[in-house]
């Protein structure tokens, strides 16, 4: 039998602070929103709450520096990481046309990490 999710005021707390991120967040930054406005309200209750928005793809979730963060828009996520030096650089896509060809369904949205040698372990060339 399916769990019914019941409606607390502290689940409306956390979705009110959560209409106010515009780009990624993590838990983290929510829930120090969310401490402000209800204290009572602990970090693993912002998890839950965010876990069970991602299973019903109302949020998105992505790895970033091995942190999870995440967006209530559908934005796609994509780094440029340096196998040298480690450093994790954000870069913007806008296109993802090429992406779309190759895949037989309907794209939610991308994470994708490219590796390479970042210009100052290179030598800037």
């Amino acid at each position: 039998m399916a769990r019914i999710s019941r409606e607390t005021r502290q689940k409306e707390t956390i979705r009110q602070e959560l209409s106010s991120f515009s780009s990624f967040f993590t838990a983290g930054d929510l829930y120090g929103k969310v401490r402000k406005e209800s204290p009572g309200i602990g970090l693993a209750t912002v998890y839950r709450f965010l876990n069970s928005l991602a299973k019903k793809d109302y949020l998105h979730s992505y790895l970033c520096n091995r942190k999870t963060v995440y967006s209530t828009n559908k934005s796609n996520h994509f780094h440029f990481i340096c196998k040298r030096c480690g450093k994790t650089e954000h870069i913007n896509i806008k296109n993802i046309d090429f992406i779309k060809k190759s895949i037989k369904g309907n794209i939610c949205h991308l994470q994708i990490d490219t590796y390479g040698i970042c210009e100052s372990c290179s030598g800037g060339n």
